[in-house]
C-alpha cells in the first residue's frame, strides 16, 4: 500500500516571554523552546486534518450509494475519535467504476488507513491545473485527400448525433450559440445524467446539444472547526476555459464568429453533431484532485462515451500513477470502455515535463496552424518590424519616445530586473509615456506580469524581446504590445542605443493565413519522454493548440481593456489545452463512424496516421526550426479523415493495462484490488518489458551498446478488413539496426490477427535518444507506427 504525504504547515506554537534572567538561563531557556516549539509543530502538523483521497480499487458493479456511505464511515470509526467524527465528514464518496473516498484526515490517520487490505493507495489531495475555427479547417485541407468515396461518412456525420462527449473543466456558458440544439435529434435514452441548478444555471439551461451539467464543489471548514460550510455554486462558467474547451470539441457551427473582427469565419467543432456533458471541477484559482476524480466517476455511471480533460498536474510534482486522480480514473474509465483524452502539459520546451503519460490514457501535444497575429512596430527612423501579438493597439500611430528597460528602472533595481521588467523594477516617473523594450530572460515573469507592469507605470506600450521564436500570440487588449525575436530584436535595441530620441509606434494586429510552414510543434508544449516511464512513448499524438479561436464567456477580465470595452462571445486561445479537444471531436467523429470500434482501435488510428509532414511537403518542425522528434509531437499531427480507414490497428486491451502494471513494479495484491481481475503476473517481471505491450509506438528507455539486439512484439489487426499483404519498410538513423520479423504479413478472412517481433541492435547507434518509424504498406494504406531508443 501506499501513502503519499502532501507538504504539511502548521501555526506557531508559542511565543517567547521576556524575563529577568543569567545569560546562561537565556541560552537553555532558548534550547528548550526551540525543542518545544519543533516538536509542537511536528506535532501540530501530524493531527492537523486535511484532504486526503482514500482509493480502494475497482466496483464490482454500480453500487447504492448510501450503502457505500456507510461502509466507508465505519471504516473511518476505528480511526476518528467519536468527539471530532463532526468535523470529519466524508468529502467525496466513488462508488460507480471504482471505490474509494476522499475525507478530512491527519497525517496519522492517513499512514493508518493506508495499511488496510481493502486500500491502494492513500494520498493528500492535490491541487491540478488548467493547461491553457480555422484550426479544423487547416486540419481538413491537409486531410482532403483521404476523404472516403463512398458516402457513408457524409451521412454518419449528419446523422448519428448519439457520441456524448464528457468535458471535464471550469463548466459551460449555456447561452453561447455553439451549444445550440437547432436540428439535434431527441437526447438517446441510455443517457443517465443530470443538469444541476444553481443560483444562475436552471434545467432549461441544457438542451438536446448540452444534455448534462454537473458541478462540485469541497466543504470548508470554518474557523472554530467545529463545522463544515459547503460553498454554493452552479455549472456555470465564470472562467471561459470549460466553455471554450467543450466548443472545440462538439460545438455547433456559428458562422461570421471572430474575436473583435480578427479570425472572422465559422467557429465549429470537430464533431458538431456530438452531446455535451459538462462537469465542473475546477475554479478560477485550481483543480482540486478530489473532485476530477469524483467527475469521472460521475461521467461514467452517467453514460458519457468520452472524457475530455485539459487538465493535469504540475511536471513538477509527478509521483505516482496511483495517487494521480487522472491516471486512477482514467484507468477505470477504459475498462468500462470510455475513452479518456488529456493535454500533455504546457512545460514545454523542457523535456521531461510531459504529464499525464500513463498508456490507458490518449496524452496530446499542441501545434500551430498556418494562421497567425502579427502587428508592425514602426520606429522613427522609418524602419518597420513585425512581431507577433493580438493587440487593439489604441496608439493610432503616433509616435512613443522608445526605452530600454535598465533605462528606465527604479533607484537601486538590479539592471537584470529591469530589462526583464519585473514588478517593482521601473520608476513610473522614467517610464510615463513611453514605450519599454523589456527582454524575456526570466520564463517564471510572464508577458502579461511584464505588461501590467509596464501598464502601471503608464507606459505606452511594451515590445518584448525573445531569443527565440513565439509560437503563441499574446493577448493584450487595447495597450500596445509586441513580441520580437532574432535579428529584430538585436536590431530594435541597437537602434535605442545609437539614437538620441528614439521613438516608435505599436500599429493594431492582422490576421495572416497559408502561413508556412505549418504546423510546427508549440514551444510551450510539454516534451517527452515522461518523468515515471521511458519505456512508453509520449506524447500520444499532437493536434492544434495555438491560437484558436472558440466559444468563452462574454465578461470582461479586470486586468483587460478590450476594443469599445464591450465582452466578446468568443475568444483566442493556447495551450495544449485545446489541442486536447480537437482529438476529443475527432474520437467523437470516429466513433460515429465506426460504432464497433473500441476506443483504443480508434487511438491507434489517429496515431499510425498521423502525419509528420508540414504544408511546405517538408518534416514538421519544432519552434527552432529544427526536424521534430516524437517526444515533441508523439506520432505526428492528427489527420481524422484519413483515420477512417487505418488498415492496421495495434488495440491495447485491458490485459495490457494490467501487464503493464505488473512490469512497473505493483504486486499481484494491488493489481487485482485495482482491476477486479482474476490475474497473475508474468514471471520475471521488469520495467524494460513495459516496451512490450500492445501500442501503437515503441519506447525503449535503456538500450546497452554491448547488450544482444532487443525483441519488441506487436500485434496488429486488420481494421480494414479484406485481403491483403503488408510489408514492413524502417525508417532508422545511421548506426541503429532495426529489423523486422516477419517483414511481409498477409491477412485473409480467417487471419485478421498477426504478431511481429522488431529487434532494436544498438551496438553502432549514437548515443543518447535515436527516433524512426516501422512503415506497413499494402500500396493503399501507410501505418506508422514510430519509435524512440535510447541508447546507452
Amino acid at each position: 500500500m501506499m501513502l503519499f504525504p502532501s507538504p504539511s504547515t502548521g501555526k506557531e506554537a508559542g511565543s517567547i516571554k521576556e524575563g529577568n534572567m543569567a545569560t546562561s538561563m537565556l541560552h537553555i531557556s532558548y534550547g528548550i523552546l526551540c525543542f518545544f516549539f519543533t516538536f509542537t509543530c511536528c506535532t501540530s502538523l501530524e493531527h492537523t486534518p486535511k484532504p486526503y483521497i482514500v482509493y480502494m480499487g475497482s466496483s464490482l458493479s454500480f453500487n447504492d450509494e448510501e450503502s457505500v456511505l456507510l461502509s466507508n464511515l465505519q471504516l473511518l470509526s476505528s480511526l476518528i475519535p467519536s468527539e471530532d467524527k463532526a468535523t470529519r465528514m466524508i468529502l467525496h464518496c466513488y462508488s460507480h467504476a471504482f471505490r474509494g473516498f476522499s475525507a478530512m484526515l491527519t497525517e496519522t490517520e492517513a499512514s493508518a488507513l493506508s495499511g488496510y487490505d481493502e486500500v491502494v493507495s492513500v494520498f493528500a489531495d492535490p491541487v491540478l491545473e488548467l493547461h491553457t475555427t480555422r484550426s479544423w479547417d487547416f486540419l481538413e485541407d491537409a486531410d482532403s485527400k483521404f476523404i472516403p468515396n463512398s458516402s457513408s461518412y457524409q451521412q454518419k456525420q449528419k446523422s448519428d448525433d448519439d457520441v456524448i462527449v464528457g468535458v471535464i473543466d471550469t463548466g459551460i456558458w449555456p447561452e453561447s450559440s455553439s451549444f445550440n440544439d437547432e436540428n439535434v435529434g431527441e437526447i438517446p435514452t441510455r443517457w443517465k445524467g443530470v443538469c444541476m441548478e444553481g443560483p444562475d444555471f436552471n434545467k432549461t439551461s441544457c438542451n438536446r446539444k448540452l444534455i448534462g451539467a454537473r458541478f462540485y464543489s469541497t466543504p470548508v471548514l470554518t474557523r472554530n472547526k467545529n463545522e463544515m460550510i459547503r460553498n454554493h455554486d452552479s455549472p456555470r462558467d465564470l472562467d471561459g476555459h470549460g466553455t471554450h474547451t467543450a466548443s472545440i470539441a462538439a460545438g455547433a457551427l456559428v458562422s461570421n464568429a471572430s474575436y473583435y473582427g480578427l479570425a472572422r469565419g465559422v467557429a465549429r467543432g470537430g464533431f458538431s453533431s456530438a452531446r455535451l456533458a459538462i462537469y465542473k471541477t475546477c475554479t478560477v484559482q485550481e483543480c482540486v484532485g478530489s473532485l476530477l476524480l469524483k467527475a469521472i466517476d460521475d461521467a461514467i455511471k452517467d453514460g458519457v462515451d468520452i472524457i475530455s480533460i485539459s487538465i493535469g498536474l504540475s511536471s513538477n510534482f509527478q509521483s505516482d500513477f496511483l495517487t494521480d486522480p487522472i491516471a486512477i480514473g482514467a484507468f477505470h474509465a477504459a475498462q468500462k470502455g470510455v475513452a479518456v483524452i488529456c493535454s500533455g502539459g504546457n512545460d514545454g520546451p523542457w523535456p521531461y515535463t510531459i504529464v499525464n503519460s500513463a498508456p490507458w490514457i490518449f496524452t496530446v501535444a499542441a501545434s500551430t496552424i498556418d494562421r497567425d497575429f502579427t502587428t508592425s512596430i514602426m520606429l522613427g527612423n522609418n524602419r518597420s518590424y513585425q512581431g507577433t501579438a493580438i493587440t487593439f493597439s489604441s496608439s493610432h500611430g503616433k509616435k512613443y519616445p522608445l526605452a530600454f528597460g535598465e533605462q528606465v528602472s527604479a533607484s537601486f533595481t538590479p539592471a537584470f530586473d529591469a530589462r526583464n521588467c519585473k514588478p517593482g523594477s521601473l520608476d513610473s516617473q522614467k517610464v510615463s509615456g513611453k514605450i519599454v523594450v523589456c527582454l524575456n530572460e526570466q520564463p517564471n515573469v510572464s508577458r502579461q506580469i511584464k505588461k501590467l507592469v509596464v501598464q502601471d507605470a503608464k507606459g505606452k506600450g511594451i515590445i518584448i524581446v525573445d531569443e527565440n521564436t513565439v509560437t503563441s500570440p499574446f493577448d493584450s487588449g487595447t495597450f500596445p504590445f509586441a513580441q520580437v525575436w532574432g535579428s529584430a530584436g538585436s536590431e530594435l535595441l541597437h537602434y535605442i542605443n545609437s539614437t538620441r530620441n528614439p521613438t516608435a509606434t505599436i500599429l493594431p494586429s492582422e490576421e495572416i493565413t497559408n502561413v508556412k510552414p505549418a504546423p510546427t510543434v508549440a514551444s510551450f508544449s510539454s516534451r517527452g519522454p515522461g518523468v515515471l516511464t521511458e519505456n512508453i512513448l509520449k506524447p500520444d499524438i499532437m493536434a492544434p493548440g495555438v491560437a484558436i479561436l472558440a466559444a468563452s464567456v462574454p465578461k470582461i477580465d479586470t486586468l483587460y481593456t478590450p476594443p469599445g470595452n464591450k465582452s466578446s462571445p468568443f475568444s483566442i486561445k493556447s495551450g495544449t489545452s485545446m489541442a486536447c479537444p480537437h482529438v476529443s471531436g475527432a474520437m467523437a467523429m470516429i466513433k460515429s463512424v465506426h460504432p464497433q470500434w473500441s476506443f483504443s482501435v480508434i487511438k491507434s488510428a489517429l496515431m499510425t496516421t498521423a502525419s509528420m509532414t508540414n504544408n511546405m511537403g517538408t518534416t514538421i518542425t519544432n519552434s527552432t526550426t529544427t526536424a521534430t522528434n516524437p517526444h515533441e509531437a508523439g506520432s505526428g499531427e492528427i489527420q481524422p479523415i484519413k483515420a477512417l480507414d487505418p488498415g492496421l490497428a495495434f488495440e491495447t486491451t485491458i490485459y495490457d493495462h494490467l501487464r503493464f502494471l505488473c512490469y512497473y513494479g505493483y504486486s499481484n495484491k494491488t493489481i487485482q484490488a485495482i482491476s477486479k481481475i482474476s490475474f497473475t503476473c508474468p514471471t520475471n517481471s521488469s520495467k524494460e518489458m513495459i516496451s512490450n505491450i500492445n501500442y501503437p509506438t515503441i519506447s525503449i528507455e535503456k538500450l546497452g551498446r554491448h547488450e544482444r539486439a532487443r525483441r519488441v512484439n506487436r500485434v496488429a489487426t486488420n481494421a480494414s478488413g479484406g485481403n491483403s499483404t503488408y510489408i514492413a519498410y524502417v525508417n532508422a538513423p545511421p548506426g541503429l539496426s532495426v529489423k523486422v520479423v516477419p517483414s511481409r504479413i498477409a491477412y485473409t478472412a480467417n487471419l485478421t490477427m498477426a504478431s511481429f517481433n522488431v529487434f532494436f541492435d544498438g551496438s553502432r547507434a549514437s548515443m543518447g535518444y535515436n527516433y524512426g518509424d516501422i512503415q506497413w504498406s499494402d500500396g493503399h494504406h501507410v501505418v506508422r507506427v514510430a519509435f524512440a531508443v535510447n541508447v546507452v
